[in-house]
């Protein structure tokens, strides 16, 4: 009875991540159909106001090279303010208040605003700097740049002419370029990732009449659209994934540009990514308890449209289900229950995403074939953060809202730019690698065409533990030396 329930638990997951597959297929498919460029608007006759919000959280690294951007743009001095919406509590405030008065000697309107707390994080910086852009400038439009890009000086003269063309247009999205691609393989494979989203994926949104987002940074919405959505909220941890479905159910439109490119630094540690992609992960999820339902309540979308948000909103469920995979394997293989299934259709449904992103890296570069060499490490460490995602994932699903850790960013410099924390996260890790590696084995007896499935799990799990183990050694050494001892952060799966 109970090798029953597990064994419909596994074909449960081996099902759904096929449907996932599919609906890469789809996406891919929407991509080829629809990847001609079409017909750019014509240039701004008339130049609207648009307010360029920077939300700041103690990025003493990066602070003036995004300042110094976003002050240079190539738009009437009069119709832009920039708002440096800083809430940082290091010498990040220092570096933008100087920053404020050199560019107002030079006749550019940039604002330094303070808030007393650091309420609502990110979403509660942006709404806050909107009602100060609206009562004090008239903002129609607002662009909104994470601390880690760089956009270029004809970012607002590109994008505000398809915001124009169309007055029920919410947002343009640009696509994200890398400032520092190939600094190590971690940063390599992570341009594989984005290209395939930003590529393929959003040019299949967009074109092919799917709902999309806007990703969090490198954008353009227009205020109006924000406010009739109910504003930046601060319920979730991804509150751009959030605005962006509640915007599209209600009647706004999106658009793409990928023509316009704005560089953003890629995170260069192990450390540093697994931070990133769990807010990610939390906040992905957060948006799916809370925007499923809508989805198909809303009148005017057509099944279809339905079908692909649900998984979109679900992108992030794939990782639980690949660590039930992973943990369920080895217990089915020695009652042999699993040597019963044929899993030739998952095998080869699994193409599907890496087809997606070499797909990407050809419409992109010419050593397109190069590039995509460095898909290996992506499929590794792809499947070596399911483990962190899927606790990321539960507490989405299971908790609060949770804190706003933003992903650390040094501009190269190397520099440790938050206070070293141990963790033991590296010993799960590790658990996971072994157990993996024992299933591997089993699998070499009892079902060899699952070794190289297996391998990967325990492959990558180790991979992890080793870049997690060296973070906490580091952390300990940093603490022992300042003569502190940092208490170790609690970690459950």
């Amino acid at each position: 009875m109970i090798v029953t329930l597990l064994m419909a638990v596994y074909l449960i997951c081996a099902v759904a991540l096929s449907l996932y597959a599919l609906a890469t297929l789809v996406l891919l498919a929407l991509y080829l159909r629809h990847r001609k460029t079409p017909p750019l608007p014509p240039p701004l006759v008339e130049f609207p106001k648009v307010v360029v919000q920077l939300p700041l959280y103690n990025e003493r690294f990066v602070a003036a090279r995004l300042i110094d951007a976003a002050a240079g743009f190539d738009y009437p001095k009069d119709r832009f303010i920039v708002q440096i919406l800083d809430d940082s509590t290091d010498e990040t405030a220092r570096i933008a208040a100087a920053k404020a008065v050199e560019w107002a000697v030079k006749g550019i309107q940039v604002v330094h605003v303070r808030r007393e707390n650091r309420t609502g994080f990110k979403a509660g910086a942006l709404a806050y700097g909107l009602t100060l852009a609206q009562a004090d400038f008239g903002a129609e439009f607002a662009a909104v740049f994470d601390a880690d890009f760089v956009p270029p000086p004809d970012f607002l003269q590109k994008m505000l002419p398809t915001l124009m063309a169309n007055p029920r247009l919410a947002c343009v999205q640009a696509r994200w370029g890398h400032l520092n691609p190939f600094e190590n393989p971690l940063t390599l494979m992570q341009t594989l990732a984005l290209d395939g989203h930003f590529v393929v994926e959003q040019i299949a949104r967009s074109r092919g009449g799917l709902l999309m987002n806007f990703n969090g940074s490198g954008g353009v919405w227009r205020i109006a659209a924000i406010h009739e959505a109910g504003g930046w909220q601060d319920t979730t941890l991804t509150e751009d994934l959030d605005l962006s479905y509640r915007a599209q159910l209600k009647g706004w439109t999106f658009a793409y540009r990928p023509d316009v490119i704005v560089p953003a630094e890629l995170p260069a540690s192990i450390g540093a990514y697994k931070q990133q992609q769990a807010r990610w992960a939390r906040g992905g999820t957060q948006c799916l308890r809370r925007l499923l339902i809508p989805v198909w309540r809303t009148r005017g979308l057509s099944f279809g449209e339905r079908l692909m948000a649900t998984v979109h909103l679900c992108q992030y469920i794939v990782h639980p289900m690949m660590v039930l995979l992973a943990l369920l394997t080895p217990i089915l293989l020695v009652t042999r229950a699993i040597q019963q299934v044929p899993l030739g259709s998952l095998g080869i449904l699994s193409l599907v995403p890496p087809i997606l992103f070499v797909t990407s890296q050809a419409a992109l570069y010419p050593n397109w074939a190069r590039r995509s060499l460095a898909l290996p490490v992506l499929l590794v460490l792809g499947m070596g953060l399911s483990r962190s995602n899927t606790r990321a994932v539960l507490s989405g699903l299971f908790g609060g809202r949770g804190t706003f850790n933003r992903t650390p960013k040094t501009a190269g410099t190397r520099a440790q730019v938050d206070s070293p924390r141990m963790s033991f996260d590296w010993v799960w890790e590790a658990v996971f690698s072994l157990y993996t590696l024992g299933a591997t084995i089993i699998a070499v007896r009892l079902l060899p065409s699952l070794v190289p499935y297996m391998a990967l799990y325990s492959l990558s799990y180790g991979v992890f533990a080793f870049f997690s183990a060296r973070d906490a050694w580091l952390a300990y050494r940093a603490a022992w030396i300042q003569g502190r001892m940092v208490s170790p952060a609690k970690h459950t799966l």
